[in-house]
C-alpha cells in the first residue's frame, strides 16, 4: 500500500511538471480509472484531450486509441504506457488488405470503425463509432458500403438499414464471448434487470437487449433510467464505473468471460515510468495522419 502511495505521488508530481493529462478507457482497471483525469470511450477521450491545454497526453487504453489521440492532437506528445496493449480487432485488418478489398469491390465507399489503425483509417472514406454508425451509414449516397473491420457491427448495421453492407470478417474477441445463454441465465437470476449490450456483440445477443449502445451510451442510460438493475453485455471493466457513478443501482456482467486482457496491461507503475522517462511516444507518419484525420473529420462534421 505504501508503494502504491509513492507511485500515486510520483504520477501527480510528474503531471504538474509535464503539464500532462491522463486518459483512461472505460475498460481499464479501477486503479487506472481512479488516477485518470478523464474516463470514457476512445474517440471521446481523444476529443477531450484536444480541448485541454495539456502538452502531454498519457493514453491508457489500446494501441489504436493512442494513435487516434495523436491524429487529432499532432502537436501534443502522446505517451502509451504499454506498447503491447494492442487491440486484436484492429489488428485483423491492415492498410494493404483494405486496399486489396477495395480493388475487389471498386467504387464502393469505405466506412471504417474507429477501432482501426491510423493506416486503415487513411484508406477509408469515413470513420464511425459504435454510437454513430447509423448516422454515418445514412449519410453516404450509396446503397452499398464496405464496412471494416467488425462483421458483427456490420450485421447490426445491415439489420437496421436498407443498405447492402459488405463486411470485413473481423470481430472483437471479448464481445463474441457473450452468448445468448449468458443473457438468459442472468435474466433468470434478475428478471427485472434491463439488458444493455454493445453493438460489437453477435446479432443473436443484440436481439435480446433492451438497449444496444456504446460504453458511454451505457453510462448515460444507467444514469437516466428508472430501472434499478442492469445486465451489462460488454467488457467487465465498465462495471466499476457504472457502480461508482450509480451507487443505488445494481449491475451484473452478462458473463465474467467478457474480459480484454490487453486492456488490463497498463498499470500505475507503467504510467509512472512512461511519464518519468517520456517513453513509448506515439508517432504517426504525417501523410497517414492527415488522411486518417480527414476520415475522422468527415464523421465529426455530420449533424
Amino acid at each position: 500500500m505504501a508503494q502504491n502511495k509513492d507511485v500515486l505521488k510520483g504520477i501527480k508530481k510528474l503531471k504538474e511538471e509535464l503539464n500532462a493529462v491522463i486518459l483512461a478507457h472505460n475498460y481499464q482497471t479501477w486503479e487506472v480509472q481512479d488516477i485518470a483525469d478523464y474516463v470514457g470511450d476512445s474517440l471521446g477521450l481523444s476529443m477531450q484531450a484536444a480541448k485541454t491545454n495539456a502538452d502531454v497526453i498519457v493514453f491508457c487504453g489500446v494501441d489504436f486509441m493512442a494513435e487516434t489521440a495523436k491524429i487529432i492532437s499532432p502537436k501534443k506528445t502522446v505517451l502509451f504506457p504499454e506498447p503491447n496493449a494492442r487491440c486484436p480487432l484492429a489488428a485483423m485488418i491492415t492498410a494493404a488488405s483494405l486496399k486489396k478489398f477495395k480493388s475487389e469491390n471498386p467504387g464502393i465507399p469505405v466506412v471504417s470503425y474507429i477501432n482501426t489503425t491510423a493506416a486503415v483509417k487513411a484508406e477509408s472514406d469515413i470513420c464511425c463509432t459504435s454510437s454513430n454508425l447509423f448516422k454515418v451509414a445514412n449519410s453516404i449516397d450509396s446503397d452499398r458500403i464496405i464496412f471494416t473491420p467488425d462483421m458483427h457491427l456490420a450485421d447490426y448495421l445491415q439489420s437496421k438499414t436498407g443498405k447492402k453492407i459488405i463486411p470485413w470478417q473481423g470481430f472483437c474477441l471479448t464481445h463474441v464471448r457473450i452468448l445468448p445463454e449468458h443473457i438468459r441465465n442472468q435474466k433468470g437470476l434478475h428478471p427485472s434487470a434491463k439488458v444493455l449490450v454493445h453493438p460489437e456483440c453477435r446479432l443473436d445477443v443484440i436481439k435480446m437487449a433492451d438497449e444496444v449502445t456504446s460504453t458511454d451510451g451505457m453510462i448515460r442510460y444507467a444514469r437516466s433510467s428508472p430501472a434499478r438493475e442492469f445486465i451489462i453485455g460488454t467488457e467487465i471493466g465498465l462495471l466499476y464505473r457504472l457502480k461508482k457513478e450509480n451507487p443505488g443501482k445494481k449491475f451484473y456482467p452478462a458473463t465474467e468471460l467478457a474480459i480484454c486482457q490487453n486492456m488490463k496491461k497498463i498499470d500505475l507503475n507503467k504510467i509512472l515510468l512512461a511519464m518519468k522517462n517520456m517513453e513509448h511516444q506515439v508517432r504517426v507518419p504525417e501523410d497517414i495522419r492527415k488522411r486518417a484525420k480527414l476520415a475522422i473529420e468527415r464523421m465529426l462534421a455530420l449533424k
